[in-house]
Parts: structure tokens; sequence; C-alpha cells
């Protein structure tokens, strides 16, 4: 298997199986951020929720061409990406056709490569991607995963997060063992931290002592 040569984009996957912790609100939030300091960024809209694509303004009638034809069609991010309402700061949609690709890709060829393929044929003129990944470890996660330099964890600070991200740790590893050899996981963001709750500051414990400097000072109430 010949090595996918490497864009100078930052791609950052933003994933966490488990649903309503706060990926989508980390990915527009950081990539608003990124461009209001004057850095060029495109989100990848991989939930077929779509809520990064609505958060960020985009009416669903504006979303003709988007991630699922970059997958399927061979479509170039640079002709799915739409410009948002923020200056420096572009979007690739997600649709109602995305819901389906899970079962597509199972027997698609290179089915894990699909996305990684797509960015690194791309000229790609952006400091960072952000891939908002859907709340599940099914192949539109891995093809974020195999795309990505480093994941970013939002964790809600409740009873399971642990367990939940045990097994992100563990689909991490997999991964760069048999794809992508130099994912790391960037780090780990704090989210719905509720100071008034016990719970809250035991969980924070827990992720610090187990990840280290790889959690973020900065906890997300």
């Amino acid at each position: 298997m010949s090595a996918v040569t490497r864009p100078l984009a930052r791609v950052v996957a933003i994933a966490n199986q488990k649903g309503g912790v706060g990926k989508t609100t980390t990915t527009i939030n950081l990539a608003t951020a990124l461009a209001v300091i004057g850095k060029r960024v495109l989100v990848i809209d991989l939930d077929p929720q779509g809520n990064a694509s609505t958060g960020l303004g985009i009416p669903r009638s504006d979303r003709r061409v988007g991630i699922y034809d970059v997958l399927f069609d061979d479509v170039s991010l640079e002709d799915a990406a739409t410009p948002s309402s923020v200056p420096n700061l572009s979007i690739i949609t997600s649709s109602v056709d995305l819901s389906g690709a899970e079962i597509e890709l199972v027997g698609a060829e290179r089915r894990e490569f699909r996305l990684r393929e797509a960015v690194a044929n791309s000229a790609l003129e952006y400091d960072y991607v952000l891939i908002d990944c859907p709340p599940a470890l099914g192949l539109l996660t891995l093809n974020a995963l195999v795309a990505s330099h480093a994941v970013m964890v939002p964790l809600q600070c409740e009873f399971y997060a642990l367990e939940g991200l045990s097994h992100l740790v563990r689909t991490i590893e997999r991964v760069k063992r048999a794809f992508n050899p130099n994912l790391d996981i960037h780090g780990v963001v704090l989210t719905m931290f509720d100071k008034r709750n016990n719970l809250s500051d035991m969980v924070a414990a827990d992720v610090r002592g187990f990840f280290g400097e790889k959690v973020y000072d900065t906890v997300i109430p």
C-alpha cells in the first residue's frame, strides 16, 4: 500500500462515540476562534445530523454538494466547500444522503481511506481542517481518524465518561496499528462541568490522572 502524502494543513478529528458531549459546539467554536485570529479553516461535517452545517448558518437548500459527494462521487474538497458567514471559515456540509453512508461503505473499495485520499488529492489551502464526527465508532468516524493527524476529545463530566473514553482510546490504538501510525490524541476538553456537583470534580480528577497534560486546563461549564 503506497503512502499518501500529507497536506500542510493540520487535520484534527473531533470525536467521541457518545452523543451530546459537545463535539459540534467544540468544532464550531474552535473553528471560529481560529478563523478570527486569521487562520484559514475548513470544517468537515461528517455527522448525518448536520448540526455543524446548521450551526454555521448553511440552509439545507444550499447543501447540494457535500461530504457524501466527496466520499462516493470523487468530488474534490474545493468543489464541496461552502464559505460561511465567518471570514476565513468554510464548511463541507452534511446531508440526508450521509445517513446511509455507513452501509454503503461496508462494501466499498478502500473504504477506510476515502476521506484521507480526498484530503491528499486536494490543494487544501487551509491551516486547519476540523472534522466533526458522528456519535459512533463506525466507518465514518474511522475515515476521519485515518485522515487526521490528531484527535480532540470533548468529554462530558458524568459518571460513565471514562468508560466511553476507554473505548475510544482502544479504537485510536487500533487505527494507529492498522492505518495511521502518526495519529495522536491532541487533547481532552472537559465539557458540561458543573462546579456545584462533586461528581464533576471527581471525573475531572480521574481524567487528569489518566491523561495528564493531554487534558486542557480550561473546562467548559
